[in-house]
């Protein structure tokens, strides 16, 4: 398989820079007239991937609100990357997951090795037990054409005393992050399969947001990140942007059809804005 980062570069010429998020909790369930229960979370998940998948680069579906459900959310889950697959989307599976050693590598394998019934194009992890302890999800996203999104800078109100506080280096965490996944990106740049989890709606940074790979770039829409934000945070790297938008677009459902306009819509406002850069 060819490496994750020459595919998502294609699949977002083709398809534009969209990432639709599959977000089936309780209060989307309800708006879409569904019981919060595992056939409510099927209905919801089996109509957002056949409607959405077919017409965006990548599907990002949020693990936990089908965790929550047990082993037959789960089964739901594998439906969803399943059929990401067969319409071609690219999946990027939200898990946050972050560890060390064996737990890591039993984390990896069940999301970046095919073999697995879970496993995705691309995985989500956390760094904050050591960007080092991300080495067993590194190593085998390169070995099978996976990639991997860094959180970085991300836009919840905890995070900035945190990713934001200054290490020894004199670098802040989210330097040292962006760092890291610059230099592992290094021999495949522009495009390194490694990318950083960069929030729509973080206010500013002075950070190098140019890692050699794909930005993760989360909060699009409902959250209130706007094309305003994107120009003027990522100018210089808007091609390396894929925008999630979960709620701005979900809320177009339960009507098929009207989920693929509002996908179509917004991937095609997002291509305009990358064709402005």
């Amino acid at each position: 398989m060819s490496p994750f980062g020459a595919r998502l570069r294609e699949a977002m010429a083709a398809r534009g820079p969209l990432c639709a998020g599959i977000d089936p909790h309780a209060a989307l369930l309800a708006a879409w007239g569904l019981p919060d229960d595992v056939e409510g979370l099927r209905r919801f998940a089996l109509t957002a991937v056949e409607a959405l998948a077919p017409e965006v680069a990548a599907v990002k579906p949020q693990s936990a609100f089908f965790e929550r459900f047990g082993s037959r959310g789960v089964a739901v889950l594998e439906e969803v990357l399943a059929l990401c697959r067969e319409a071609g989307a690219l999946s990027v599976l939200d898990v946050k997951r972050g560890d060390i050693g064996t737990t890591a590598q039993g984390y990896a394998d069940a999301y970046l090795d095919p073999a697995s019934s879970l496993a995705a194009d691309a995985v989500t992890v956390s760094p904050y037990l050591g960007v080092g302890s991300l080495e067993p999800f590194l190593a085998t996203a390169e070995r099978h054409g996976g990639g991997v999104f860094v959180l970085a800078l991300t836009s919840n109100p905890e995070a900035p005393p945190f990713q934001q506080a200054v290490t020894a280096s004199g670098r802040s965490v989210a330097g040292s992050v962006l760092d890291a996944l610059r230099e592992r990106n290094a021999a495949s740049a522009p495009a390194g399969s490694h990318g950083a989890v960069v929030g729509a709606t973080i206010g500013r940074t002075d950070e190098d947001l140019d890692v050699g790979g794909p930005l993760l770039v989360p909060g699009l829409g409902a959250q209130g990140g706007t094309a305003d934000d994107l120009r003027r945070l990522f100018d210089g790297v808007l091609d390396r942007v894929l925008a999630s938008s979960s709620r701005e677009v979900l809320g177009a459902g339960p009507d098929p059809a009207a989920l693929a306009a509002a996908a179509r819509r917004t991937s095609d406002d997002l291509a305009a804005l990358v064709g402005r850069q």
